[in-house]
């Protein structure tokens, strides 16, 4: 079994190495240096993106968001041209429907399979090959490439969950709850610190009652740290609320709050540059004139990380 890999960032290097320790694999990404890690780890490095398709059994993409995707698959020297016609094309980026669609469009005799598939799990995820992976497609392509999913994340935790398009859909409900709970999380907190309570007693009064959240037992022991969590740009977490507010928008489900977000973040990339995904509250604490910093804030070993 061939498998052809392309976008080696920080989650994808990590889970590409997964792959490579078992089965033969090329790899590709615009920044040829990004393939010395995986190289070292077995892989062969691809000349081209093309290269990296050609002759594969799967072809494995992680790429910023649907531009690239569209690039990569429909601009010149598409690589869709080039896959086999019983190849497989696993698309692991945070994507959307349409993408998937647009690219299907412009191949409507074409035989090679998609699904879409997405993760969470973030960098420690992909380090430990423990990632959550969300599967949209048809379910004997879903079977047919488990084992190669199950390389880069917890086979029990590879789910199946729907037709084309549905694996994208589950991530942007991930990702968009993630930041709405991180923002009023963040509103909560300032409210309180600022009307005089101690921030350590009231995130621990808030912990334990009816207004907990992943994000505020976990997560924010980040930025108690003053780390906004750098792995992830706030450009790409801007880019997964823009989608998913698109998403609501074409099935016909009303997004005011989840638009609002969206602009707080918009704005926070304006005011604070493309640095980590949790700029939004620095933007919140410098607004309300407050600091999230605990001295030596208890911070749990979590995979449970939106990205």
């Amino acid at each position: 079994m061939n498998v052809g890999f392309i976008g080696l960032g920080q989650m994808g290097t990590w889970m590409a190495r997964h792959v490579a320790a078992k089965y033969p694999v090329k790899v590709y990404d615009r920044d040829p240096r990004a393939a010395a890690p995986v190289v070292s780890a077995g892989a062969t490095a691809a000349g081209s993106a093309r290269e990296a398709a050609q002759g594969v059994d799967f072809l494995v993409t992680m790429l910023p968001g649907p531009e690239e995707i569209e690039a990569l698959m429909l601009g010149p020297g598409g690589v869709a041209d080039v896959l086999d016609d019983a190849a497989v094309w696993i698309d692991m980026s945070s994507s959307s429907g349409d993408c998937l669609q647009r690219i299907r469009d412009a191949h409507p005799d074409a035989s090679w399979r998609v699904l879409d598939a997405p993760v969470t799990g973030g960098v420690p995820g992909a380090q430990a090959g423990l990632l959550q992976v969300f599967v949209g497609g048809d379910r004997e392509d879903y079977e047919r490439a488990f084992e190669v999913l199950a390389t880069m994340g917890d086979a029990n935790r590879i789910l199946h969950v729907g037709g084309p398009g549905l694996g994208y859909a589950v991530k942007l409900c991930i990702n968009l709850g993630f930041f709405l709970n991180a923002f009023g999380a963040a509103e909560v907190l300032a409210l309180g610190t600022k009307a005089g309570l101690d921030l350590g007693l009231l995130h621990r009064i808030l912990v334990g009652s009816g207004t907990t959240s992943a994000f505020l037992e976990n997560d924010m022991h980040h930025v108690f740290a003053g780390d906004y969590k750098e792995y992830f740009r706030l450009a790409l977490a801007l880019k997964d609320l823009r989608l998913a507010v698109d998403l609501g928008r074409r099935v016909g489900v009303p997004m005011e709050v989840s638009a609002l977000v969206e602009q707080i973040h918009r704005r926070a990339l304006v005011t604070q540059g493309d640095g980590g995904q949790l700029l939004a509250i620095k933007q919140l604490e410098e607004t309300a004139g407050v600091s999230f910093r605990l001295a030596a804030p208890d911070a749990p070993d979590t995979l449970g990380e939106e990205q």
